[in-house]
């Protein structure tokens, strides 16, 4: 065949109908993929720039020796185009009129923050501002509550050390102001060329010097890699994730943005799949006529390869026109719903989970069928065939079942992911089979007749394959869209109760023993009840099994727990958050034991009946695990890797308590005064971490939003798709039941009972699947407990019945409108 001919059939395809549904399919599979991937990049790229305000830059590098960071160490960075500030952190006394305080310092470049805001107030009385720079030289920023406690006003001075410095305004919050040690003092903030002229820094002083960097992600990778072999020991590099309680927020954004691309690759495969096949039944006429006139089976073979490539850029070429202004739209509803300015990105990697798609669905899913038209005698332009042998139909399952596999593992790259989808999909399809046997049993016996409900189950048993093969495209379309669905409830009624009203916003930390009753009625008295109280001493894990810990744990330098003191403690009742996956709490009188926190298990590589030893000061112990628990960190309540029972190995052991409580914005001032009563009580403010992970939830449920009504969306095409794949053969029946006498409402109702049947049993099937899909998920990849979901669940199978119904009543259409004679002239 020449290049004219190709090209002439070529041309001729874009006006088959089953071409146009091939293509349309392609279409709508390459632009729900991209949007989502780059509607998904995007909202991960404003969550982590949000998010890494809460560094107040994209990375740090800390350095805990007392030697400050070499300056040519920012100088390469500023070389690799990043932006960089510096910042030193250090603990002294405040003087201020008549008194002394002991205050955390920070001390600070012109640049900071490189992320995020200060939030600054002239005075008491003055309204808060947001800020893009700290204080000048000669100038210092303090704490409302330390200003209260010096009983100074700004416009004072204070000393630090050798210097005097002005207190030119109040610092209300820093971006980050994280969860740390240093944070338990009233915090000050100066200039960092300030620093030396206080002469508090001594050789031997404890002081944290700090550099910020932010920049693009490659120039961060590829900085680090420089880095990598000059940092010491003492220095850290930390990025947002490396943060407990922020970090689980980020994973699970990010794990859901996954979950919602993956679902939407899977639903372009089953669109692709069905119109193809379809185009594939409806060419054997053809092939078998190209036979008589002389074309061998290869050139027919090479002849539809060339058409499918075309169709596959055609497709890809459309899709990215659909995709774009869509993506556009998003973008600008997304920056009007998060209030902040968010540029408009293509990022071109994004992209190739949807080319992949539509490269990988056209010729795993449409290839096999046609590429066996290549075997279609050219005798069935004279005699009908039979179909095509089950054992080829089930090479097609097989060769989709790896191209799905691997369409998702190319997206997400997340083996539970992967799993959760495949297993709820073949259990499915598992299950429909079941089905198809009841049903061939069940109907067999029915008769037709005038009436609707007879007319219907007669259409179901009649078009037995066909009804099978769209109740299981249905189900497993209806089973992606509430997998999603499901598991955007679950997610937030997660965080929502781990985040509930009146979250803990403050710690009391260094409680001593003798004064634990005396904190407790002091917030009794002011209408604040306490959180549960805990003991907590400091050791180390030295020993497992008798062994070293670092001879038996490989990498332990990744282990972070390794290399520092553990808060320990012990606690009669397993907190409410907390959930026992391995071995059993520990009994009334049970005084051996310890628990441990399920990731520093799978760390450490431990498991119940292996022995844990300790070194508390001079002191050594040795207990067997009796439990592995997951820990809510994000809580912002005490959490602890390891607790033992009460009376036993902490037992007589020194050890001080700590416990959390809700202080409303407007009851601040008790702070003080608890401070003057108790001034060895270190107090801890988290209500900024509080906030942030506020902001994030909400983001990412805005964005959870618009992915599912995109998947939704994507959901209703598909089963469009579906239904007009049998559209000639349903209005060909209705066309000559209506020469038969048939009337109008009898065909209407009986197509509508008989879509909606189908409707409603892929409904009950779907969520079924979904259900099973999503204990997995929860349960492995979003670390919740898995619940049953009616409420969400029931009204599915009825959405989807109906919806079915409405499509089965747009087929009839023609049939309704066109004189059955025109139209069965029409479909010949």
């Amino acid at each position: 065949m020449s290049a004219s001919q190709k090209l002439g059939s070529v041309k001729r395809d874009w006006r088959q109908r089953d071409v146009k549904v091939v293509l349309s399919a392609l279409i709508i599979a390459v632009a729900t993929v991209a949007i989502i991937a780059l509607f998904a990049s995007q909202l991960q790229r404003t969550l982590i720039t949000s998010a890494s305000s809460f560094l107040a830059a994209d990375r740090q590098l800390e350095a805990e020796h007392g030697k400050p960071i070499p300056a040519e160490w920012r100088e390469e960075a500023r070389n690799r185009g990043l932006q960089t500030a510096r910042m030193v952190e250090f603990s002294t006394m405040l003087s201020g009129g008549e008194r002394f305080q002991l205050v955390s310092i920070k001390a600070v470049s012109d640049e900071y923050p490189l992320r995020g805001k200060i939030e600054f107030q002239q005075d008491a009385d003055s309204d808060r501002q947001l800020l893009g720079q700290g204080p000048r030289p000669g100038e210092a920023w303090l704490n409302p509550r330390l200003v209260r406690l010096l009983e100074i006003d700004v416009g004072d001075t204070v000393e630090v050390g050798n210097l005097e410095l002005t207190v030119s305004g109040l610092l209300v919050r820093e971006p980050d102001g994280g969860f740390n040690l240093g944070g338990l003092a009233p915090r000050v903030m100066m200039h960092a060329d300030d620093v030396d002229a206080t002469g508090v820094i001594q050789e031997g002083s404890r002081v944290e010097y700090v550099n910020l960097f932010a920049g693009e992600e490659a120039a961060l990778d590829g900085f680090y890699q420089w880095l990598q072999p000059r940092l010491e020991p003492s220095h850290e590099w930390e990025s947002i994730r490396d943060g407990e309680a922020l970090s689980e927020s980020l994973q699970r954004a990010e794990r859901f943005l996954l979950l919602g691309g993956s679902i939407a690759v899977l639903l372009a495969s089953v669109a692709v799949a069905v119109a193809s096949r379809q185009f594939a039944v409806g060419q054997r006429d053809t092939v078998a006529l190209l036979k008589t006139l002389g074309l061998s089976s290869r050139r027919i073979g090479h002849m539809y390869l060339v058409r499918l490539s075309v169709w596959g850029l055609a497709g890809m070429a459309g899709g990215l026109l659909v995709a774009l202004p869509v993506y556009g739209f998003l973008n600008n509803l997304m920056a009007r719903v998060l209030e902040q300015e968010i540029p408009f990105t293509v990022d071109l990697p994004s992209l190739m989970p949807a080319l992949a798609t539509a490269v990988v669905s056209l010729f795993a899913f449409a290839y096999p069928p046609i590429r066996r038209l290549r075997h279609v005698p050219a005798m069935r332009v004279l005699r009908s065939q039979p179909g095509e042998a089950d054992s080829r139909a089930w090479s097609d399952i097989a060769i989709a079942v790896v191209a799905i596999f691997g369409l998702v593992w190319l997206y997400a790259r997340e083996v539970m992911l992967v799993v959760a989808l495949i297993g709820g999909l073949v259990a499915l399809l598992g299950t429909l089979a079941l089905l198809g046997w009841l049903l061939l049993l069940a109907l067999r016996r029915v008769t037709g007749g005038g009436n609707a409900w007879r007319l219907a189950l007669v259409g179901l048993y009649r078009h037995r394959r066909a009804s099978l093969s769209q109740i299981a495209v249905f189900a497993m379309t209806l089973m992606l869209a509430s997998t999603l669905i499901l598991v955007r409830s679950s997610l937030l009624a997660d965080w929502q109760a781990q985040l509930p009203e009146q979250t803990p916003n403050h710690f009391l930390i260094n409680i001593a023993p003798s004064t634990v009753d005396e904190v407790d009625a002091f917030w009794r008295e002011q209408g604040q009840g306490l959180d549960t109280l805990y003991p907590m001493v400091r050791g180390r894990l030295t020993e497992i099994n008798g062994q070293p810990v670092r001879q038996v744990v490989s990498k332990d330098d990744s282990v972070n727990a390794l290399n520092r003191e553990l808060n320990l403690t012990w606690m009669e009742s397993l907190p409410e958050d907390n959930r026992i996956v391995a071995g059993d709490w520990f009994g009334s009188d049970q005084t051996e034991g310890v628990s441990v926190e399920a990731e520093l298990a799978a760390e450490l590589g431990v498991d119940v009946g292996d022995v844990l030893g300790f070194t508390i000061g001079s002191e050594t112990i040795a207990e067997p695990i009796t439990s592995i628990r997951t820990v809510q960190w994000e809580s912002m309540k005490p959490n602890f890797y390891m607790a033992f029972p009460p009376g036993g190995a902490l037992e007589g052991l020194p050890a001080t308590w700590i416990t959390s409580f809700y202080l409303p914005e407007d009851r601040k001032d008790a702070l003080n005064e608890f401070t003057r009563e108790f001034p060895t009580v270190s107090l801890l403010e988290v209500d900024h971490i509080i906030e942030r992970i506020q902001a994030i939830v909400g983001q990412v449920t805005q964005a959870i939003e618009a992915i599912l009504a995109l998947i939704l969306a994507a959901s209703l095409v598909v089963m469009a798709a579906v239904v007009s794949a049998t559209l000639q053969d349903r209005q060909r029946e209705g066309a000559l039941l209506r020469t038969l006498g048939g009337r109008q409402s009898l065909l209407v109702n009986s197509t509508m009972l008989e879509f909606g049947l189908a409707g409603l049993l892929a409904g009950i099937l779907g969520v079924l699947a979904a259900e099973s899909a999503v204990w997995a998920l929860q349960y492995r990849m979003f670390g919740g407990e898995f619940r049953w979901h009616w409420q969400v669940a029931l009204p599915i199978p009825l959405i989807s019945g109906f919806v079915l119904a409405l499509l089965g009543r747009w087929q009839l259409r023609p049939v309704l409108q066109v004189s059955p004679m025109l139209l069965l002239r029409r479909l010949e």
